[in-house]
């Protein structure tokens, strides 16, 4: 059991560094057929700037410090990582683990930590998925699917996945971005039922910018023929203007 655990612990590594990766896209369901020009008519209507639309609103800045606290659980255990991230450092040393299970990372835990936060974002739109999900008086919800060819092969599996994106009509921004598999995905070793990253979201007036202020990824798959759940929190916190 204790094998199972450390392989499952390694994969939650690498899936958190796709959801880091899609922290950019995102939103809910099933409903009418649209391209993205029924999508700008919609914008138009409700007053919402496309700016909404570039996902590279949506990463992690690169120009704030800020904090992250990120809390694996799986089979009963929970590994919790608490890091910082400073652009007025250099490359290298732009991410710092503070501490992993309140105790002193080691060179490993950091390492890996930080590779997997160098990964490029995958979040390029295909302009040709675009559904209106849902529209009310207070809320829109849009989809769309990531565009194949963009897709790294380690991530494979993103190409069975959808992103909704959910858009406050009162407040006129985004509130919040999900990643949802339409199908069951091989993630790794594992064959996945149900692949879900949920990002919420603040947006900062004084920046003019969005801020993530949490994620949660669900996983739940079989490993050697067992049901596995994995679910990565993620909170971010005191983002600072650099």
């Amino acid at each position: 059991m204790k094998n199972i655990t450390h392989r499952q612990l390694q994969l939650k590594s690498c899936i958190m560094s796709g959801c880091i990766i899609l922290t950019v896209l995102i939103a809910s369901a099933i409903n009418a057929s649209a391209q993205k020009a029924v999508v700008d008519s919609v914008f138009s209507k409700h007053g919402l700037d496309q700016f909404i639309l570039d996902p590279a609103n949506f990463r992690l800045p690169v120009d704030h410090a800020f904090d992250l606290k990120e809390s694996t659980i799986t089979a009963g255990t929970t590994k919790v990582i608490e890091a910082k991230f400073d652009p007025s450092h250099p490359p290298k040393d732009q991410w710092t683990v503070v501490s992993v299970d309140g105790k002193s990372p080691s060179l490993y835990e950091s390492n890996t930590f930080r590779n997997t936060k160098a990964k490029q974002a995958v979040d390029k739109p295909d302009d040709k998925t675009y559904k209106i999900e849902s529209e009310s008086a207070d809320k829109l919800v849009i989809s769309y699917k990531l565009e194949a060819k963009s897709i790294p092969r380690e991530t494979d599996f993103l190409k069975d996945c959808r992103v909704y994106m959910a858009i406050d009509l009162k407040t006129k921004h985004l509130s919040q971005l999900q990643l949802l598999n339409e199908k069951p995905v091989k993630v790794g070793p594992l064959q996945a039922k149900k692949f879900e990253l949920v990002t919420k979201y603040t947006y900062n007036e004084t920046t003019k910018r969005y801020l993530p202020a949490s994620d949660n990824l669900i996983l739940d798959a079989e490993f050697l023929k067992k049901a596995v759940t994995t679910q990565i929190k993620t909170e971010y916190s005191n983002y600072i203007k650099k």
